[in-house]
């Protein structure tokens, strides 16, 4: 069954939906439900999608699909509610693949530090990128801010070129969400029960956080460098 916070957020997601056709911000959730941070809201989408529930759309800024509501279309009592579901579309057809040579635009995701933790990108415009540098997947771009990762051949000013994933494995170079504000790129390692965040300049020390405080944006597939 869906927690309250999880139908409340549902609900406004489909009301702002009806009513404008664009789907809410983060900000906008986290007043609506009266959460302190984002990084609950980031927790309840996820958990959204996990369940089939919500769908991002891909290439769009804030673009939120709601895929199926619970018993009925509408958001029942908090402690009646089923796990019947209704369907509300039919699943997007499938892309077929893109062309090597192909010229594709991606969402710019503003600058993302490779240094201190800088507030969480939402606004973007759009980078046009070769297709062969991007794999399976939905994709993103971030420019780098900062030189704590020089040693991994990522410049500030480089574009990083992330796929969309909410899992890292060891070592992975990735877009990390620290407190739900805070959006970084480093090294993922796991410490214990902490979640460490490395660079790649020994002039910086690595980031050490509580696993619950760090969630996973994307990681790394490729970068993009322009000479002026």
């Amino acid at each position: 069954m869906l927690t309250a916070k999880q139908h409340e957020l549902l609900h406004f997601i489909q009301q702002k939906l009806d009513a404008s056709g664009i789907s809410p911000s983060f900000e906008e959730m986290k007043e609506a439900l009266g959460l302190k941070s984002k990084s609950g809201i980031h927790r309840l989408i996820s958990a959204l999608e996990e369940r089939g529930f919500l769908r991002r759309l891909p290439n769009r800024a804030r673009a939120l699909e709601v895929v199926k509501l619970p018993e009925g279309g509408k958001i029942a009592d908090m402690h009646k509610v089923r796990e019947n579901v209704i369907p509300l579309r039919q699943p997007a057809p499938q892309l077929k693949p893109i062309a090597a040579n192909d010229i594709v635009e991606v969402p710019l995701h503003g600058k993302i530090a490779a240094g201190v933790p800088i507030e969480a990108f939402e606004d973007y415009n759009n980078l046009a990128v070769p297709a062969a540098l991007l794999g399976a997947g939905e994709h993103y771009a971030l420019e780098v801010s900062g030189d704590s990762m020089v040693e991994a051949g990522i410049f500030d000013g480089d574009y990083a070129l992330i796929q969309k994933v909410s899992t890292a494995r060891e070592g992975d170079i990735v877009v990390a969400l620290v407190d739900g504000q805070d959006a970084t790129l480093k090294y993922f390692r796991r410490e214990g029960k902490m979640i460490r965040l490395d660079p790649a300049n020994s002039a910086y020390e690595p980031q050490r956080y509580e696993a619950e405080r760090v969630m996973v944006q994307g990681k790394l597939s490729g970068l993009l460098r322009r000479y002026h």
